[in-house]
């Protein structure tokens, strides 16, 4: 509070400033401020559970990737009870359409009326379901990139795992499974140039040394679970072997009797290796 009254009071005294003299030095000053706060600022994970994560910028901006919380476990209890806690959402990314990951996303969107951008055959059947209005929905594929706002850009990369819909039918009342297009998982680079490399849900492969020596992520949030994803011998093995990256967040497990990977397993696994591993518990929030 005290930064944004100093802020708005040096705001008032450059605009005079510029209104004196023709504007020609004051706002561009203001200007560079701006952008130093921005250099300077921190970027905040909030782990919510799963895959899914809180991502506020260092420019202000709040991203949503992977939203499973109403229906998940160990989501924190205060916004699993009510959506609205999370706070403004100004953009979600879904990087496939299983239900631990796509989750709350279209809820969310349609309450914050923010756009939800995934893999275009995801998004979609979204929309032609009625889950997702057309306005809200935004469709990109692999290497793709999306600049959603002013210095912050999402780039699709590849991911090796599968994508399905389970829409319940209003009609018959029963289930329904619908293709939902291939999984992806994203590079995220922030107004101050940090990159999360979100992995999604994935195997091994080897063009995860390309994505790392293309894109130079600084986090890499990697699955650690196993039988829907690598286990941690084989994420340790990819981070050791091709994605040397300065740190290494495990995700996507601890929450499900079928992905028994454990933080320990991974800890051990990745014995000799240079990363540092930021471990997170589900209601967490780090600042980097």
């Amino acid at each position: 509070m005290k930064f944004q009254i100093l802020k708005n009071a040096l705001s008032s005294t450059l605009l005079t400033t510029a209104l004196t003299l023709g504007g020609s030095i004051a706002l561009p000053a203001l200007a560079q401020a701006d952008k130093a706060a921005v250099a300077t600022g921190k970027t905040e994970l909030l782990w919510l559970s799963q895959a899914g994560f809180r991502i506020q910028s260092p420019g202000g901006k709040t991203i949503v990737i992977d939203p499973w919380i109403t229906g998940a476990p160990k989501a924190p209890a205060a916004i699993k009870a009510d959506l609205s806690a999370l706070g403004k959402v100004d953009m979600l990314l879904v990087t496939h359409a299983h239900v631990d990951h796509l989750g709350d996303a279209p809820v969310l969107a349609k309450m914050n009326n923010a756009v939800l951008y995934g893999p275009a055959d995801m998004v979609t059947p979204l929309i032609t379901l009625g889950l997702l209005p057309a306005n809200l929905g935004h469709r990109f594929n692999k290497t793709g990139n999306i600049k959603p706002f002013p210095g912050i850009k999402v780039t699709a990369v590849a991911a090796e795992h599968s994508s399905l819909i389970v829409y319940n039918n209003p009609t018959t009342g029963k289930p329904e499974s619908h293709p939902a297009g291939e999984a992806v998982g994203y590079i995220i680079e922030l107004e101050n140039g940090f990159k999360i490399w979100h992995m999604g849900d994935t195997g091994l492969f080897g063009d995860m040394k390309f994505i790392f020596d293309r894109y130079k992520p600084d986090l890499v949030m990697i699955p650690i679970g196993g039988n829907f994803t690598m286990d941690p011998e084989d994420a340790a093995f990819a981070i050791k072997t091709w994605v040397p990256a300065k740190m290494v967040m495990p995700i996507h497990y601890n929450s499900s009797p079928l992905t028994k990977g454990t933080l320990a397993e991974f800890m051990e696994a990745m014995k000799g290796s240079k990363s540092q591993i930021v471990p997170m518990t589900e209601g967490q929030t780090l600042a980097f």
